[in-house]
């Protein structure tokens, strides 16, 4: 009877859901806490449901509309996959928090293997069926460094393990479904993980001695992958509702649309970056960075056996970037995070020629991310002393050649620029660049990212492939149709979004002179710099260094309070640019640089712009912020 109830709220939820539900990649982070990511939405939509036995359609999809954000970005979660997991978790009689989805069928079982590999934990995997294709045994014990047993039965009756055997010890079901339903749940078994034929995968964290996974789950979700996308979701609980199997005859019926979608935004990136080896996609930005990450090493295990294997990161660069770089190397022995200090005094290039002498010395493995332009300052390195660094040969302490190193960049803010392809500055050495698809190359409409490589990395891109196929982070289906529609536009819209941008900044630098802005010169732009993506020091008064600070982060979120209350339909609180329509407002501190170190963070206001907005109006509201200072 209750879960009757239950579904039939969800058909009413499904009807009269709002659109932003399905088609935005970011939510507003002024309705968003996120030490209660998921719990607070989750919280006011049982009370919904709950009163639902008087409310109208209408009511219902205005109460939704209001309830507080459930994660600011859809990679990390979004309304749809916690309805989706707060419903499972209904069936199941559990808490919605231990009912986590995924996009991969790969990466939750992963998930449990790296807390259990740092805690000293076994893990036994035992499946029915057969095992997901992307699931290589061999490469999860050889180059992640995961310790498991696998074992296959007939049927999951037959797993009864002793309670001496369990002291130390993860059991981890899996089984392939073709409908969300309920299972079973048995104490001799800890987490139990769902796949869904092309949907992804939901993972149950059983019994309350394992309620201390459930944090560090949701970080590998955050960090390597994403969550079940928001219109698998939608088909997921659709099934649910309609207690179905998945229909899978429409994507089969599609096989030639995706094929088709797929070759043309392949040779769409290649025509964008200049290049022609084969690109990679994948479903973020940070799914590809993972895959880089991983491939890099399985190549140097290979290629360089016993050797340190050293990533230069920049330490307040794109928080994510950040925290997965060093989760990677605090799971693998030889795996070390060089910082390379890239803003204000530093410059990024004698800071990545200090860097590279030091590890040849060391004769070990060398390999840079860097963001150009850096985020959130913006700003640029010179390109032929780069070059010069980068390409420079070095030796080890005892005479011996160094290791060349990869240099990988993130160039999410300006993916229009020729950095690899034949004859241009990062293609006489091995570089490779990604770039965030829920920016610019699908306008705020997927997260899908891609990277590519210069002539000198094919050997790598095979590398990086297999990797992002074990994790089972490609694009999907719908993110590559996203793409293949949206990136032909791109380049247009980056060059009238970087109109706008720099017509704003000139506007602010000429009222408000004191204010130090962060944006590239007139000069680079001409040499294809045109990001839409600038920061902004506000000037500042007091006694102290802390007196100024403060005063600085006050008006910080009084300036980006201003403006989302005068243009709430344009500017919003939200992390996101390269979007198809209005102004993004946000301070990197406390969204993108969330888990960078204090003392690298950046308590400054970082907007960015797009192709269409009411810019005079923008230019109105930031005036009278000025006189009101």
């Amino acid at each position: 009877m209750e879960d009757n109830k239950m579904l039939n709220y969800l058909k009413v939820v499904l009807e009269n859901m709002p659109t932003g539900w399905l088609g935005l990649t970011t939510h507003r982070l002024d309705i968003y806490d996120e030490d209660l990511a998921k719990t607070e939405f989750l919280e006011q939509f049982e009370s919904l449901y709950k009163n639902n036995n008087s409310a109208t359609p209408i009511a219902i999809g205005a109460a939704l509309n209001n309830l507080p954000t459930a994660y600011d970005y859809i990679r990390l979660g979004h309304p749809l996959s916690c309805v989706l997991e707060w419903a499972i978790a209904k069936l199941q009689h559990l808490n919605p928090k231990n009912v986590i989805s995924f996009s991969s069928k790969t990466i939750p079982v992963m998930a449990i293997l790296r807390k259990n590999l740092l805690a000293h934990k076994n893990t036994q995997i035992i499946y029915t069926g057969e095992l997901p294709d992307c699931f290589d045994a061999e490469v999860l014990k050889k180059v992640y460094g995961y310790k498991f047993e696998l074992k296959q039965v007939a049927k999951v009756e037959e797993i009864s393990v002793s309670d001496s055997d369990r002291g130390n010890s993860s059991i981890v079901y899996l089984s392939q479904q073709d409908g969300i339903g309920t299972l079973a749940l048995s104490q001799n078994i800890d987490f139990y993980i769902s796949f869904y034929s092309h949907l992804g995968s939901i993972l149950l964290v059983n019994g309350k001695g394992n309620d201390n996974y459930i944090s560090e789950i949701q970080h590998v979700r955050r960090r390597e992958t994403i969550a079940m996308t928001p219109a698998n979701c939608l088909v997921a609980l659709k099934a649910l509702i309609a207690k179905s199997a998945f229909d899978d005859q429409k994507n089969i019926d599609n096989h030639r649309a995706i094929v088709t979608n797929k070759t043309r935004v392949l040779n769409l990136i290649k025509e964008i970056t200049g290049t022609t080896t084969k690109p990679l996609l994948g479903s973020s930005g940070l799914s590809v960075q993972y895959a880089i990450m991983m491939g890099l090493i399985d190549d140097a295990l290979k290629n360089h056996k016993g050797k340190a294997i050293k990533f230069i990161v920049p330490p307040n660069c794109y928080g994510g970037t950040n925290d997965q770089a060093r989760r990677i190397a605090a799971c693998i022995d030889n795996v070390e995070i060089v910082d390379l200090l890239v803003d204000g005094d530093n410059e990024m290039v004698q800071s990545i020629d200090i860097v590279l002498d030091k590890i040849a010395s060391e004769d070990a493995i060398p390999y840079i991310i860097a963001e150009i332009p850096t985020n959130p300052r913006v700003e640029v390195p010179d390109l032929i002393k780069l070059k010069s660094v980068l390409s420079k040969k070095r030796k080890t302490t005892t005479g011996e050649n160094a290791i060349d190193p990869v240099f990988i960049l993130d160039q999410t803010f300006c993916p229009n620029v020729h950095f690899l392809g034949e004859g241009e500055i990062l293609s006489t050495f091995r570089a490779i660049s990604y770039a965030s698809g829920s920016k610019f190359p699908s306008g705020g409409k997927c997260t899908a990212g891609y990277c590519v490589g210069n002539n000198k990395t094919e050997a790598l891109m095979e590398k990086i492939e297999t990797h992002l196929r074990l994790c089972d982070n490609e694009a999907t289906h719908l993110q590559i149709e996203i793409l293949a529609k949206q990136l032909p536009s791109m380049n247009q819209r980056i060059m009238n979004a970087y109109k706008n941008t720099r017509e704003f900044v000139s506007f602010i630098h000429d009222t408000l002179p004191d204010a130090k802005i962060n944006f590239v010169t007139e000069k680079l732009a001409t040499q294809g710099f045109t990001p839409s993506v600038f920061s902004l020091d506000l000037p500042t008064k007091g006694n102290t260094d802390q007196e100024k600070e403060s005063y600085k982060r006050a008006l910080n979120l009084k300036l980006i309070n201003l403006m989302i209350q005068e243009i709430p339909d344009e500017s919003k609180f939200c992390v996101s640019y390269g979007q198809l329509e209005g102004c993004y407002w946000t301070v990197p501190a406390t969204s993108t640089q969330g888990t960078t170190k204090e003392g690298d963070k950046d308590y400054i206001v970082r907007v960015a712009l797009s192709p269409n907005l009411d810019l005079e109006r923008h230019k109105k509201v930031f005036l009278d912020f000025v006189e009101n200072i």
